[in-house]
């Protein structure tokens, strides 16, 4: 009985996945089936039987020097019908309060902050108010800067529309700005997006505030919780992608959690990671093969 499918994704610039390196992934499973192609030479389905999970550690070891992800999951609740994804560093490359800090002058001194906060060494709420005080009396127009610099993570688009268009509901959150988190789903195309707010003061200036109360790692639960009782799904068909401490409890409590890049306390207790590709992985590991990803921003109709 196959109840599990491995997803096996290579890093395209750096690899093929090739039939030996299947076979060997097969062996270990002790699996007779065969792998589906979900895109040639990246992507393969190998469907397993229950007793893959323990095996999971001796394939990842096995593929230690491949540039390539696996994702296991239960072939019935494969397809999502929610995503619920962090921003910084998940669907953009960027960390924007770091890069509001540098066009100030003090990039290093926050990007320290925010390392700790990431890597769970300092609670959030505390070290979004410490970075932000450090900025009070600088012009709004270091964010408009900020946000040239924003690029989007190889395959955000993909993941967002195809997701979309096959009956998903899509949500950003952030312990970042609302001013970026607006820009960025609009980019993408999510549903709708939350973040913190920053405070102006009369002259357009930064208060060094922020508006209350601050969204944290509470908050993205909730809301995970919130879309999944509001558009009437069991928790098994929700997915929540981030990368730092602060996603951590939306990562647990999704159907699948998955961990991008993710910092060390994170990839310690989320089984599902994205170490090597893109976020096209999260649609291969839903079972989406390449043919079916939404490409041309203008195939989805955002209205």
């Amino acid at each position: 009985m196959t109840s599990l499918v491995l997803t096996l994704v290579a890093q395209r610039e750096a690899t093929t996945l090739d039939s030996a390196t299947i076979a060997l992934v097969r062996d270990i499973l002790a699996t007779n089936a065969e792998a589906t192609v979900l895109s040639a030479g990246e992507a393969v389905d190998i469907p397993c039987p229950e007793n893959a999970a323990s095996k999971l550690t001796a394939v990842r070891e096995a593929l230690n020097t491949l540039p390539i992800d696996t994702v296991l999951t239960h072939t019935a609740t494969r397809r999502k019908k929610l995503l619920v994804s962090d921003m910084d560093s998940t669907i953009v490359a960027n960390e924007t309060l770091d890069d509001v800090a540098t066009h100030a002058g003090i990039g290093e001194k926050i990007a320290a902050i925010t390392a700790r906060s990431m890597n769970g060494e300092l609670d959030f709420a505390t070290s979004l108010r410490e970075r932000v005080a450090l900025l009070k009396g600088l012009p709004a127009s270091l964010l408009e800067k900020a946000w040239k610099d924003v690029k989007l993570n190889s395959g955000a688009r993909e993941l967002v529309q195809t997701m979309r268009a096959h009956g998903a509901y899509t949500a950003l959150v952030s312990g970042g700005f609302t001013y970026f988190t607006s820009k960025v789903a609009a980019l993408c195309g999510f549903d709708e997006n939350h973040a913190n707010t920053l405070l102006f003061d009369a002259e357009d200036c930064l208060t060094g505030a922020t508006g209350q109360p601050i969204l944290g790692p509470d908050a993205k639960l909730s809301l995970l919780e919130k879309l999944t009782a509001t558009h009437n799904l069991p928790t098994e068909a929700t997915l929540a992608i981030g990368d730092g401490a602060n996603d951590l409890p939306m990562l647990r409590k999704a159907g699948l959690g998955m961990a991008f890049y993710a910092k060390p306390v994170v990839r310690k207790e989320i089984a599902a990671q994205i170490n090597h590709t893109s976020l096209r992985t999260a649609l291969f590991a839903q079972g989406y093969p390449a043919s079916a990803f939404i490409r041309d921003y203008k195939q989805l109709d955002l209205a």
